[in-house]
């Protein structure tokens, strides 16, 4: 166990350049950075109801801002910069989770979640966008609506060559995987995997080992799923898991979010590196 008594733990990522490890409280309105000999202090608060966190190729924090309806980014000298706050002149919903392309162009999950979750709420509940999209920012500033038939999209990430994004969606408990262009847009879309199991879990966080396999939130903690859409199995965590990151030197430690709590624990096969590691 790495922290405990949080009210709702999301948004892990690993920084090997600094050895840190980042994660967010999202009712507790606070990002929290860990330090092995340290121990866990309070980075950010209010973080504006911070959610999902990844890492660019630049090493600078990027932030999927639930409350803020917002995705921003903290720049070197420490200054927040808002990347992308609205699609067609209105407010974009309430980003959930990120993912950074290597070439820079970036892609958020935008349920509403934020409006009508008691604690999550921003100061503007009012909802703008008709669905669910998953967005995609590209390096020139254009927000682009990437996919915008998921009924409330949550977890996304890549397949380790970035041809495949995978995307859940919660309410409807599955995987979908499309394929990536090289300008970014995406096709396909068919369900890779559907989650099995009645114990308390559903479709939130997600990232991908250097095999290709998928690991999911779920019923009883994570799903590990091959690149067939094939389960493996599932590591079993206790309490409700939100999400999950890999880190430490050799990527093989996998930290784990809950509502309440944060857990790491070695695996045998590393993940997918984040931040300028990502190019090594």
């Amino acid at each position: 166990m790495v922290a405990q008594g949080l009210i709702f733990g999301e948004g892990p990522v690993w920084n090997r350049r600094e050895g840190r490890f980042y994660w967010v409280d999202i009712i507790g309105d606070t990002i929290w950075r860990w330090t092995p000999e340290v121990g866990a202090e309070v980075f950010i608060r209010p973080s504006g109801r911070a959610n999902g966190m990844t890492l660019d190729r630049q090493g600078r924090l990027l932030v999927a801002g639930w409350g803020s309806r917002s995705v921003w980014r903290i720049e070197p000298d420490g200054v927040v910069r808002t990347l992308a706050s609205h699609y067609r002149g209105v407010r974009i919903n309430t980003p959930n989770d990120i993912v950074v392309r290597s070439d820079g162009r970036i892609y958020w999950t935008d349920p509403s979640g934020a409006l009508f979750i008691p604690g999550m709420e921003g100061d503007d509940l009012q909802r703008y966008l008709d669905n669910h999209p998953v967005f995609r920012l590209d390096p020139d500033g254009t927000v682009v609506e990437a996919v915008a038939d998921v009924s409330y999209p949550n977890g996304l990430c890549f397949s380790p060559d970035e041809s495949r994004l995978y995307i859940n969606d919660t309410w409807r408990a599955h995987i979908r995987v499309f394929d990536v262009a090289p300008d970014g847009e995406l096709s396909g879309g068919e369900v890779f995997y559907s989650l099995v199991g009645d114990e308390p879990g559903v479709a939130d966080g997600m990232k991908v080992d250097g095999e290709g396999n998928v690991y999911v939130t779920g019923p009883a903690g994570i799903h590990v799923i091959d690149p067939s859409g094939r389960l493996l199995g599932r590591i079993k965590v206790p309490g409700h898991t939100t999400n999950m990151a890999w880190g430490e030197d050799d990527w093989r430690t996998l930290f784990v979010t809950t509502y309440s709590s944060v857990f790491r624990l070695r695996l045998g096969i590393a993940g997918i590196p984040v931040g300028p590691e990502a190019d090594a």
